[in-house]
């Protein structure tokens, strides 16, 4: 008696599982956070972050040319605002000249290719740490969603290819899309942080921005991390809202996510690795419990095994060096 199938007979040499592989990385797969800070020369290491720095406006611009010569295509922007440009309007996020503005600019005109993608919120700006308006320790989602619409408009007015929001407020999909439709920026893309759970895996991004909230949580309008099926209820109404692409964050504790919305939409996903991911793998590998390449590759071919079309990754550029 002979076995007729032996599965491992495709597993026998590196270059049969090569030949064979489902899922592949390319560099086309990333998109890379970068966080930028007012002043000159600056380059500061995040100390939750090991390894990932802050970069004032002229190294931000040195910063993307490497990217994209590794084959790096978009970046996500973040700004870290000065506390005494901070409120409780969001005013400063409409400054023609301010440091996301200013970013915008600089890179377009360093890389003119590279995909600039601007993340539109308001806890940047905010003196309480929220995605919006406070009004009696509560936050406001319509009030919120017009400053957001008027944020988004100045990102694409100074070249953002991708408009980023992370808010989680309703509706605020379709107001950005008017705002940009009406101003003719018909060809801006928005990537709507769609799953957006309110977990805890963001500190270490808290500390990189400056943007812990101030009182209580974000859970009345971040996920609940417990529910499924409100991911594609809010996947979908992005999407009818004018969303061309839909985000889920965090990464490795919501593969269950992308694969629904995989099999449900047919939209383009995006999956945010976020702060806490790479923090904690980082500090296993500093104690030698886990071989940092080996876990760091596994997770970001989970992501894409899971159905993400794109990955935001701070670990992007050790990933290309191995690939």
């Amino acid at each position: 008696m002979y076995l007729v199938n032996r599965n491992r007979r495709l597993r026998s040499s590196a270059a049969l599982r090569e030949l064979v592989q489902e899922t592949k990385l390319s560099s086309a797969d990333f998109l890379v956070p970068l966080f930028v800070v007012e002043g000159k020369k600056v380059k500061q290491e995040i100390l939750s972050m090991p390894g990932y720095y802050r970069y004032s406006l002229d190294l931000i611009t040195e910063e993307a040319k490497k990217l994209y010569a590794l084959g790096i295509r978009g970046v996500l922007l973040f700004v870290k605002v000065n506390d005494e440009d901070k409120d409780n309007t969001g005013a400063a996020a409409l400054d023609p000249n301010g440091l996301m503005q200013r970013s915008i600019r600089a890179l377009k005109k360093a890389v003119p290719e590279l995909v600039v993608c601007s993340d539109v919120a308001l806890d940047p700006y905010s003196t309480y740490g929220h995605d919006g308006i406070v009004e009696n320790g509560k936050i406001l989602n319509d009030a919120t969603v017009e400053v957001l619409a008027q944020t988004a408009l100045s990102h694409a007015e100074n070249g953002a290819d991708i408009i980023a929001p992370s808010d989680m407020m309703d509706g605020r999909v379709l107001k950005i899309r008017e705002a940009l439709e009406q101003a003719n920026y018909v060809d801006t893309a928005i990537m709507s942080y769609s799953a957006k759970y309110a977990s805890s895996f963001y500190g270490p991004f808290r500390d990189a921005l400056d943007s812990a909230p101030g009182f209580g949580d974000k859970k009345t309008y971040q996920m609940d991390v417990a529910n499924r099926k409100e991911a594609i209820v809010e996947a979908q109404c992005d999407i009818e809202e004018g969303a061309d692409i839909i985000m889920v964050k965090p990464g490795m504790a919501y593969l269950d996510i992308v694969r629904d919305l995989a099999n449900e939409l047919k939209a383009p996903i995006a999956v945010y690795q976020v702060s806490g991911e790479y923090a904690m793998l980082k500090a296993a590998a500093e104690k030698g419990w886990l071989d940092h390449d080996a876990v760091m590759m596994e997770q970001l071919i989970a992501f894409k095994r899971a159905g993400a079309s794109l990955i935001v990754s701070y670990h992007a550029t050790t990933a290309l060096t191995l690939l």
